[in-house]
């Protein structure tokens, strides 16, 4: 049988051609106005996913 895939994860998150995962910084969907710019700038960054949690994720992402 099939392994599926979990949606909610998948939309979340891209792997690399590299095997890394890429996540969307947290937390800058409302109350940004009384951060800093450079909080601000950083936020708009993607971010990797770190080393701890990446082998969770693959097994969420079976065919990635």
């Amino acid at each position: 049988m099939k392994l599926k895939t979990n949606k909610a994860i998948n939309k979340r998150m891209r792997i690399t051609k590299g095997k890394k995962v890429k996540i969307r910084a947290g937390g800058q969907d409302h109350f940004n106005a009384r951060e800093s710019g450079k909080v601000r700038r950083n936020k708009r960054r993607n971010k990797n996913l770190s080393k701890a949690n990446i082998k969770n994720i693959k097994k969420l992402i079976p065919y990635s």
